[in-house]
């Protein structure tokens, strides 16, 4: 059988559609009970290529609405910051090697005042992870979206 499986017998993918009625999902309850129709399929060992394709239906509709409803927003630098000093039992007196002064540790760890790039080359080498957790991909992706039109303008486009 290829990687996409042919409807073969419409009659047979219109009773399926019909007993499992699958459309966009919009609560807990269609997501559980869509979920609870593709693990049914996906216990069967032979399925035919109707099955597959239903499969395939109810997968797309059940990651659609948790990929809505269950998506993280991404960690800030700082988030990041606060997780390893947790993770390592650390306090904000720990880090004044890193950021110099215990004024600066506090304006840091408050959110009044960004990291640095010396800082950033401290904490990566203390706590042994990438320099690139503690940029900001939203501000760095806000930057490149301005440069974008910036160049744009440039050249006339914008």
């Amino acid at each position: 059988m290829s990687a996409v499986a042919e409807i073969q017998n419409e009659r047979e993918y219109a009773e399926l559609l019909a007993e499992v009625l699958p459309h966009v999902i919009h609560t807990e309850e269609e997501n559980a009970r869509c979920t609870a129709a593709l693990e049914k399929l996906l216990a069967k060992r032979n399925r035919t290529p109707e099955e597959y394709r239903l499969t395939e239906l109810l997968t797309l509709l059940i990651e659609d609405f948790e990929a809505k409803h269950y998506s993280l927003q991404p960690a800030t630098p700082l988030d990041i910051l606060r997780h390893l000093m947790e993770s390592n039992g650390l306090r904000q007196v720990d880090l004044i090697g890193v950021f110099g002064t215990a004024s600066i540790a506090s304006e840091v760890l408050s959110g009044k005042r960004a990291l640095a790039k010396s800082h950033i080359e401290k904490l990566s080498q203390r706590f042994n992870v990438s320099s690139e957790l503690f940029f900001d991909g939203r501000a760095q992706a806000k930057v490149a979206s301005q440069n974008k039109i910036s160049v744009l303008k440039c050249s006339g486009v914008a």
